[in-house]
């Protein structure tokens, strides 16, 4: 198994451990749950907070999110199913520290100048002067920052929480009674940023792995789909034949790539790009990225049509094994939070049932005692190069040029790839106003691709070369084969 970068990391997993051994054992109540704090958390002696109470009160919340629950309810409240089966992120209260931060401050670079620029620039009266220094009146200030712009020492300084810089939509408030962070659903496009760049731990995602375990138990037909992003999730040398073995050793019926899926999604889309090029449309964005397609539709909803009609891998995989076996659960596994809104939408409720993170099937992995490491390789060779290329910023743009180049059209493809939400922002700006250097955007919001996903065991650093190795693997194709083309015959590809 892959070590643990952070204690954080090393956390959740316990959390998510213990929830998946109680979801196998079928013990899975509101006693067991309050429990798993004390099975963690051992002794008086606190590791991380200030006191074990604190850290016991964090670890409970946090095993309700494990468990399919939604967190905050006071002991002993029992356990409440989330209203709301689209929301996917949640603050966990008892963890959030209230960054006691000011946005604004004063810094020792102040000079105290006469013309005290920043004085006049504040319209709310709230900066003045102490012992020949500007001060700024935290309980008046309005943060608008016209201060910062106005001095000429730079001596302001701007200080955000975390987990608010991170947030791509402005879609965390801060309760202004109590400093906590607030998610705010309709702006949320559930990427997980804020929940890698909280260092408190205090932003978690919900799981689907109690459902998911109760189905392999109950020894039903449960298919995984695999995102490429896993080599090197679990450790360098371990494979993804590896992997496999692992999975269907937990009792999945199946194990199939989602790149497969990625090479009937470029053919498709290539198709659709050159369509929309041949009716004069000046640019069409990818549609894989769930973080994406979400940050449009609430950022600039004026750009909707210009998003690819084309399902994602994971949904084109999913419909796959759903015409094959049309009674079959459908478990994607990959580094994405925002993967678990996307089988929510109505258009595509028929294609995957769940999605697990890697962080959570390595605790599952954990709870039944796999040690993928030391099992036998399964070959597992379902998709081509460009398919498993998707992982990777940029893959989605070389797949479908390759594809285009193949058919041999005679049609400008040039390609924007773009990946992490600020430079998104920026081009989705020129493309808003006509100026976007190329017809094909290809956008992800994790920085890297998928491999940089929220959820992800490893960081990419580790990862992009192994990806890189296991998508140029010998005994698979490097190109998009006809018999992959056919095999998705009467697999719906249109949202």
């Amino acid at each position: 198994m892959a070590a643990f970068e952070t204690e954080l990391k090393k956390l959740k997993y316990e959390v998510l451990k213990e929830v998946a051994i109680l979801a196998k054992e079928d013990k899975l109540t509101q006693e067991e749950i309050e429990n798993i704090p004390y099975s963690i958390i051992k002794g008086e002696k606190p590791k991380y907070r200030c006191c074990v109470y604190h850290e016991r009160a964090i670890i409970k919340e946090r095993a309700k999110l494990a468990a399919g629950y939604i967190p905050n309810g006071d002991k002993p409240s029992p356990l409440v199913k989330a209203k709301d089966q689209d929301q996917i992120m949640y603050i966990i209260e008892a963890a959030c520290d209230r960054c006691p931060i000011n946005k604004y401050t004063i810094t020792e670079a102040c000079r105290g100048c006469l013309q005290h620029s920043c004085m006049e620039a504040c319209n709310f009266n709230a900066i003045y002067k102490v012992n020949g220094r500007a001060y700024i009146n935290q309980d008046v200030c309005k943060e608008c920052g016209m201060c910062k712009s106005a001095c000429p020492y730079n001596a302001v300084s701007e200080v955000m929480r975390p987990c608010k810089v991170a947030c791509p939509t402005n879609g965390l408030a801060i309760d202004p009674n109590d400093r906590r962070a607030i998610i705010n659903k309709d702006e949320c496009i559930d990427c997980g940023a804020c929940m890698t760049a909280c260092p408190f731990g205090a932003i978690s995602d919900r799981s689907y792995m109690v459902p998911v375990i109760n189905k392999l138990e109950n020894k039903e037909k449960v298919y995984a789909v695999i995102a490429p992003a896993i080599v090197g999730q679990f450790g360098r040398e371990v494979t993804v034949g590896q992997i496999v073995g692992g999975l269907k050793e937990l009792g999945f019926t199946e194990v199939i790539e989602a790149a497969c899926g990625a090479d009937a999604v470029t053919a498709h889309e290539a198709m659709e790009f050159v369509e929309r090029m041949e009716k004069g449309d000046k640019f069409m964005t990818t549609s894989c990225c769930p973080g994406f397609v979400s940050y449009i539709e609430k950022k600039f909803p004026d750009q909707v049509d210009r998003i690819s009609n084309t399902v994602s891998p994971m949904i084109a995989a999913g419909r796959l094994i759903k015409k094959k076996e049309k009674d079959a659960t459908v478990v994607f596994i990959g580094p994405c939070t925002a993967k678990k809104s996307e089988i929510r939408r109505d258009n595509l409720k028929d294609a995957v049932d769940y999605v697990l993170t890697f962080e959570e099937i390595e605790a599952i992995f954990g709870a039944y005692n796999i040690q993928v490491e030391q099992l036998e390789d399964n070959e597992i060779n379902d998709a081509s190069a460009l398919g498993r290329g998707f992982a990777e910023g940029g893959g989605v743009s070389a797949a479908v040029e390759s594809y285009i180049k193949s058919k041999d059209i005679n049609i400008r493809f040039n390609p924007v790839k773009i990946s992490g939400h600020s430079n998104l922002r920026k081009f989705m700006l020129l493309a808003k106003n006509g100026r976007l250097p190329g017809n094909f955007f290809e956008g992800m919001m994790c920085e890297g691709g998928c491999i940089g996903g929220a959820a992800a065991v490893c960081d990419q650093k580790k990862t992009k070369i192994l990806l890189n190795k296991f998508s140029k693997e010998s005994k698979i194709q490097q190109v998009i084969s006809n018999e992959r083309i056919k095999e998705f015959e009467g697999v719906e590809l249109n949202k």
